[in-house]
């Protein structure tokens, strides 16, 4: 029985081996019609596209499968009724309309800034990290300024009007990351309608697993 799954590893591992060797310097676009999208970054243009090296690999920030839970935990599917969950062909789609100021698209990175430092930025999007519209963590005026100047919010008086917010797209470090769904969660408990957040629920570890480039980003 050892022997044979010896070699049932081993015929695995030559043509494994095989198939990489057969790869060369092939291309790599996004699909087989898209080969990059561009975005503006920082006031910039930027094009996301994909790492050409075939044997490129994860960074090893992203290559942990077992952190503690909790507070790691697996995230559900679906995060809350309404609000969309969405892939990176989906989310290519928002940077790009991101980079229009007359498209009311934001892209939002919810980690916090250490990960940004490590890791870079999805270019296109903008940090907010997840404790900036969190009362416990932040000031309701900072908040309301935050739901007016970034997501485009209305306030008369005590009430707040949605008609007009930006679609907003959130993201954090991957399924097992909850800094992203705090955000999606807070605003809705505030009334942001649900069909205008969406969640890109494999965040940067997805992205860094397709071989997707980062900006980088220097923090105040």
């Amino acid at each position: 029985m050892r022997i044979g799954r010896r070699i049932r590893a081993g015929v695995f591992a030559i043509l494994a081996g095989a198939t990489l060797a057969a790869w060369g310097d092939q291309p790599v676009g996004i699909t087989a019609t898209l080969l990059h999208v561009d975005t503006v970054h920082a006031g910039k243009p930027f094009r996301i596209e994909r790492e050409a090296d075939n044997f490129n690999q994860i960074d090893p920030d992203f290559a942990l499968t077992s952190r503690p839970c909790p507070p790691y935990c697996v995230q559900p599917m679906q995060l809350a009724p309404g609000v969309e969950t969405i892939g990176e062909l989906e989310l290519l789609d928002y940077l790009r309309r991101a980079g229009d100021d007359k498209a009311g698209v934001v892209v939002i990175d919810s980690r916090e800034e250490h990960w940004l430092l490590r890791t870079g930025i999805i270019p296109g999007a903008i940090h907010l990290t997840w404790t900036q519209l969190h009362p416990a963590h932040t000031e309701p005026a900072q908040i309301a300024d935050t739901l007016q100047f970034v997501f485009g919010a209305a306030r008369t008086g005590a009430l707040w009007n949605f008609e007009s917010a930006r679609t907003a797209v959130f993201y954090c470090n991957g399924v097992w990351c909850g800094q992203s769904p705090t955000n999606i969660k807070q605003l809705l408990a505030l009334g942001y309608p649900a069909h205008k957040l969406k969640w890109y629920r494999g965040g940067m570890q997805s992205w860094k697993s397709l071989g997707f480039n980062t900006a980088p980003v220097l923090l105040k």
